[in-house]
């Protein structure tokens, strides 16, 4: 059999415990067995085994010899070596011993696992197990081997491997490690004593089960008396109450964590904690002045800013925000404040307007208060505070005020020219009291129909109005200061031109009435209508009647239907159009005005045939003539055989032009294009009848009246006078432009269009011009000598009018 003699230092309470458990476990069982049978005897006597129970007992003993079995040859037990053992020497871990081995060196002990041959060897003839390292049970807790027996001489197992586990002890070796410092924690500032900030976590990377090396308890370095810690949660809380943001807002906590307990001999470490405290509304908005004082002019816009006054609160964020509010004053009205959200100060608007004659100061009373209020603080002082404003009014030059914003006028259509219609009033504020004159925007009465006396601001008719064309007008009369014109005024001023019966009325529309030859009396034969321009204030009210002459009209009678509208009758029957086709009616439409306005207004009657339920069908007297076998479509084919020689007539007359042209063009003609002849030939350049170049050849004549010479005028006329022209600065847009406009305005040009060219080259030309136009003599009396000295573009042109001249001289 195997044996293992450990022979490092282990701890007697788990040698024990190991020996304890394997050689005690079966007697353990025994006795939970049997202890529910088991009487209790009384005192100084034995106890007794009930018969259940000694059965029970015996079948346990038999189990348990049944279970025992012979043992191997192999004892393993647990070796055990301590990290960080450093010394001369490999330290022995433990031996390895069969009891095959009859001490004559022929068993060799085999060490195969996690580290044999290079961390653990062994002594194959005594089965010395050494630790060739220093270990550390951080990186390595255990390691798991294998054990053999072999015969040295064959290598043949003597007994089966079996494994065993070297165990690395841990000494306090590492320090404790906070991995997520340093920490930052906020924590309201007047916090109760005991409030939690934070908690913070040292880790220590000893074995935790053995011993104290990892056993860690915290305490407080630097932060004291601020703040505490638990020892063992390591939680940090406040110690102190009333810690104020505004005195200090930030601390710096050392915290240290230590192993073994605390004790003496145990490692540390330490992390720093930055403790912030945040803020609440503990303090009360206050302004930096007990009274403000603002001098403002009093022409100042309404919403401009008076002043600004601030309020400062120690606190921060939304803390610090205040409202501002005007509580008290004289000026309650007249001014309003805002908070700028910017620079959180009480801005000062203005609301009315001011008036330094009037009032010259204000007084107002403006308090801040906190928007958000902390319910833990609002026992203590008011969140709010309370300033005095002085306000002071300057005079300043301010325009002329007028009596009112708008004035209303009326006037009605007939009114006198020149006649007053109205009034406009205004007047300086000032002390001053500068005149005042007024007038009127002429943008705004552009047909200057009214006119203003400047002096009282009393409104004219300068024409006539008519209330049927424009029933209102619009102007702005302008009041403005004789000592200052800088300072003016505007106000509109309304004008309704009231209206007067100055229109007669009359038919709504051109009526033309029909009446069937077969009517019968007392047929409607039409109703009418009248409108008039004018609008009465109670509404239209029409009289009709007949002209006096024809109130005994034998064919036509009138009703009227009170309704501003009027029947016409038929008297009798039996009308023909073949006597009379057309009967004309007069009627006099008479209003209710005052004066009356009356008009006649005839209505055309045509007398029609109609059928027996009274449609028209025809009103033409030769209809009626036709014979009475001819149909309408006997009638529309003659007509269309009449359209059909009228075409046919058109395209014959067409042909027979289109047949005196040639059909075939000459050779000399095929231009392969369209041309156009006319038969009108004109005279060329040797025709000075018809236009006078004389203006051409010299731009900077006088620009005088040039009679045409193709046609005589049928009236004398004398052009406007174009602007003469200096004779340095001729300008060929300019001379065109002139040209242009007296072509326009000449009544002697034809009524068609025309083009007139113009062949001016300007000035400045070396060359001058080369138009034939400004040849005073023929080709023959010219020398073309000079086009040689031009340079080389003129070469050619040159050599080409010697040749002529050459070939007249030949």
């Amino acid at each position: 059999m195997l044996s293992v003699f450990p022979t490092t230092c282990v701890t007697m309470p788990e040698r024990l415990g190991e020996t304890f458990m394997d050689v005690w476990t079966p007697f353990f069982i025994l006795w939970i067995a049997v202890l529910p049978h088991v009487y209790m005897a009384p005192r100084n006597e034995s106890f007794v085994l009930s018969t259940e129970a000694a059965m029970e007992l015996n079948e346990i003993i038999d189990e348990q010899k049944v279970l025992n079995r012979s043992k191997r040859g192999w004892v393993w037990n647990q070796m055990f070596v301590l990290e960080e053992f450093s010394g001369p020497e490999p330290i022995l871990v433990g031996r390895l011993h069969t009891d095959l081995d009859p001490g004559i060196s022929r068993i060799k002990y085999i060490l195969s696992g996690e580290g044999a041959g290079t961390i653990f060897v062994i002594n194959d003839k005594t089965g010395d197990i050494h630790a060739m390292k220093r270990l550390d049970r951080e990186e390595k807790a255990e390691y798991t081997l294998t054990a053999q027996a072999v015969d040295r001489d064959t290598n043949k197992p003597l007994e089966p491997p079996s494994e065993f586990i070297i165990k690395v002890q841990d000494i306090n070796d590492n320090a404790p490690e906070f991995l997520n410092g340093p920490y930052h924690a906020n924590v309201p500032e007047m916090s109760l004593v005991g409030t939690s900030v934070t908690k913070v976590t040292a880790t220590d990377a000893d074995d935790p089960v053995y011993g104290n090396s990892a056993k860690l308890v915290y305490s407080i370095l630097e932060g004291q008396p601020y703040f505490s810690i638990d020892p063992h949660t390591a939680m940090i809380k406040t110690a102190l109450s009333n810690m104020d943001r505004e005195a200090r807002e930030e601390y710096l906590v050392v915290i240290q964590a230590k192993d073994m307990g605390g004790h003496m001999g145990g490692l540390s470490g330490t992390t720093t904690v930055t403790v912030t405290l945040t803020d609440v509304n503990d303090n009360p908005p206050k302004f930096a002045m007990s009274q403000y004082q603002f001098v403002i002019p009093e022409d100042i816009d309404i919403g401009d800013p008076v002043g600004r006054v601030r309020a400062n609160d120690r606190d921060i964020g939304d803390n610090a925000k205040s409202s501002f509010d005007i509580i008290d004053g004289d000026g309650r009205d007249v001014f309003e404040i805002t908070t700028d959200p910017q620079t959180q100060e009480g801005v000062i608007r203005l609301r009315k307007p001011l008036d330094f004659e009037s009032k010259k100061s204000y007084i107002l009373k403006v308090e801040a208060v906190n928007t958000h209020i902390d319910p833990h603080f609002i026992s203590g002082v008011p969140f709010k505070d309370t300033a005095t404003v002085k306000i002071t009014v300057e005079d300043a030059d301010e325009p002329p005020v007028f009596s009112s914003p708008t004035y209303l006028l009326e006037v009605h259509e007939n009114a006198a020219i020149n006649g007053v219609i109205g009034q406009v009033t205004a007047r300086d504020p000032d002390s001053m009291s500068s005149p005042i004159r007024f007038s009127i925007d002429r943008h705004t009465d552009l047909d200057r129909q009214f006119n203003i006396n400047a002096d009282d601001g009393k409104i004219t008719l300068a024409t006539a109005l008519d209330r049927e064309t424009t029933m209102w007008h619009n102007i702005t009369v302008v009041a403005t200061e004789t000592r200052n014109h800088s300072q003016i005024s505007r106000v509109p001023v309304a004008i309704k031109v009231l209206d007067v019966n100055d229109n007669a009325p009359e038919f709504a529309t051109d009526y033309e009435a029909f009446l069937c030859e077969n009517g019968k009396p007392g047929q409607i034969i039409q109703t009418v209508s009248a409108i008039d321009k004018d609008d009465p204030r109670n509404g239209h009210f029409f009289f009709y009647s007949l002209l006096p002459e024809m109130v005994n009209n034998p064919n036509f009678t009138i009703k009227n239907n009170e309704d501003n509208s009027l029947s016409i009758l038929a008297r009798h029957n039996g009308f023909n159009r073949l006597k009379q086709e057309v009967y004309l009616l007069p009627i006099i439409i008479s209003d209710s005005g005052n004066p009356p306005m009356s008009s006649t207004s005839t209505l055309t009657i045509r007398v029609c045939g109609c059928s027996s339920d009274g449609v028209v069908q025809s009103c033409n007297a030769e209809a009626y003539v036709l014979p009475i076998g001819l149909s309408m479509g006997a009638l529309i084919a003659i007509l269309a055989c009449i359209v059909l020689l009228l075409v046919i007539v058109v395209l014959f007359v067409t042909l027979r032009r289109h047949k005196n042209e040639p059909l075939i063009i000459k050779d000399d003609e095929d231009v392969r294009e369209n041309i156009i002849r006319y038969d009108d030939e004109g005279g060329g350049e040797e025709d000075t009848e018809a236009f006078d170049i004389a203006t051409l050849q010299n731009p900077d004549g006088i620009n005088g009246y040039l009679p045409r010479k193709d046609i005589k005028p049928d009236f004398q006329f004398m052009p406007r006078q174009g602007h003469t022209s200096t004779p340095n600065g001729v300008d060929v847009d300019e001379f065109i432009n002139v040209r242009l406009h007296e072509a326009d305005n000449d009544p002697t040009a034809p009524p068609y269009d025309s083009i007139q060219i113009y062949g001016y080259e300007g000035r400045g030309s070396m060359a001058g011009s080369l138009s034939s136009l400004e040849s005073s003599t023929s080709d023959s009396d010219q020398n073309f000598d000079y086009l040689s000295d031009w340079g080389p573009r003129f070469k050619r042109l040159g050599e080409l009018y010697s040749v002529g001249e050459s070939d007249r001289e030949t």
